[in-house]
């Protein structure tokens, strides 16, 4: 399935497979928009720091149902550690 539109992001670049995850779920979508730029900064550094596929897939499952059920940010989660102090 491809995605529907593509999704802006700040230090990393939208995964495909994520951006497929909440293109295919409207609600998730709108809460994932209405995230700060640096939210949504760290969930796709929480998806994308897993080595196993099968980690990765859990994260964008969970991105999914976290952000229906109210999440803002990674739970348990020390942040992305790719952000550099400016």
């Amino acid at each position: 399935m491809e995605s529907k539109k593509p999704i802006t992001d700040i230090l990393h670049s939208m995964p495909a497979d994520l951006n497929i995850a909440l293109n295919s779920n409207k609600s998730a979508l709108e809460r994932w928009e209405s995230l700060t730029p640096l939210a949504q900064n760290e969930w796709i550094c929480w998806v994308i720091t897993p080595k196993k596929p099968e980690t990765r897939q859990n994260h964008i499952n969970r991105v999914v149902t976290e952000l229906i059920a109210g999440k803002r940010r990674p739970c348990c989660w020390p942040g992305c550690t790719h952000r550099k102090n400016f």
